[in-house]
């Protein structure tokens, strides 16, 4: 028997790596298939299309936020694999009485290489973790050169609408803004704040804003909208995943980090 610890501080203990995993996390679903564990996946949510092809193989067992329990029973898991910000209290309270559920916590690059990590011990996989870890930080070290030399830019990031929100601090997207050295107006007034876009101006004024892909399917009106309540901000489209998926997905962000900053230039 092992134990292992989830970024909560919650123990699991675990007779052998586990060959029936469910995930409730679409970057964390991405990176177990990265890890070479397609196979163990038995269970995802309708909102894990990362690698596509999942959702024709694997069984759904609903989304983040409400899952179905008996299809998740049926499925007998060895672990299941949650998120602090992604699944309530009440779905891992629930699914605790199925199997171990190892949740993550993460606000910054290096909690999502802790992750990787331990899923390489409890998994057994550590080679493929590291080789994931070791891309990420190379990833990492040569962005860090590119934004070298550059000027920060005051930012909001938007997430949705009716109301708006933005991503505010002690989020994986604030870190990731800060990354860019883009300074969030919007860092000071919690994870998610809910915005009066006709205040942008005297919250901060921001010289870009971005929408997100995701989860709010923003539209031109929406630019044309905010735009309006800024002095010249630029108001830029922007894929959601490269900004709050961690995991392998980090390492295509670095490259769509750059392209970003290229089309702002």
């Amino acid at each position: 028997m092992k134990t292992f610890n989830d970024q909560l501080g919650n123990t699991i203990t675990l007779a052998t790596p586990p060959q029936r995993i469910i995930s409730l996390v679409p970057s964390q679903t991405e990176l177990l298939f990265d890890l070479g564990l397609e196979e163990r996946i038995v269970g995802i949510t309708k909102f894990c299309v990362h690698p596509y092809h999942l959702k024709s193989t694997k069984k759904i067992i609903g989304g983040t936020k409400k899952v179905h329990l008996e299809k998740i029973k049926l499925l007998k898991p060895d672990i299941i694999i949650a998120n602090k910000e992604e699944n309530t209290e009440e779905i891992v309270a629930s699914l605790q009485e199925i199997a171990p559920v190892w949740v993550s916590d993460i606000a910054t690059i290096e909690d999502s290489l802790h992750m990787i990590a331990e899923f390489g011990k409890m998994f057994s996989v550590r080679t493929k973790a590291q080789q994931w870890i070791d891309k990420i930080n190379y990833g990492h070290a040569d962005f860090i050169k590119f934004m070298e030399g550059r000027e920060p830019l005051k930012a909001a990031y938007f997430i949705w609408k009716n109301p708006y929100m933005a991503a505010g601090g002690g989020t994986f997207i604030n870190e990731m803004l800060r990354l860019n050295k883009f300074v969030n107006i919007y860092e000071n007034r919690g994870r998610y704040p809910e915005i009066i876009i006709q205040k942008m101006r005297i919250q901060g004024d921001p010289d870009v804003v971005f929408l997100s892909s995701e989860p709010y399917p923003f539209k031109e009106e929406d630019a044309f909208e905010v735009g309006r309540f800024t002095h010249h901000a630029k108001t830029v489209f922007v894929d959601g995943e490269m900004f709050s998926w961690y995991g392998s997905r980090l390492v295509k962000a670095f490259d769509y980090f750059k392209q970003l900053h290229n089309r702002l230039a």
